[in-house]
């Protein structure tokens, strides 16, 4: 199974025109991992959606996966 990293980069490369521009930074916080997302200027609102629905739905898949590692993590989008 792709570690949580892995599956961030994944989502985002596959909504993005400009794929190498994804970068994913790991964060370990006192009680959670962050993971930092950076994408192309002009690919922001794709990665955000419509009234940041599409950020919601990449944040529920990422605390799925880590709770089934035991992990507590957060997405923010920079």
């Amino acid at each position: 199974m792709p570690d949580i990293k892995e599956l961030v980069e994944y989502m985002a490369q596959s909504l993005v025109n400009d794929p190498e521009a994804v970068v994913v930074e790991e964060v370990e916080g006192a009680s959670a991992t962050i993971y930092e997302l950076s994408v192309a200027s002009n690919d922001m609102g794709r990665v955000i959606g419509k009234q940041g629905r599409v950020a919601n739905a990449m944040r529920t898949l990422l605390r799925v996966a880590a709770v089934k590692e035991g992990k507590r993590v957060t997405l923010e989008i920079v």
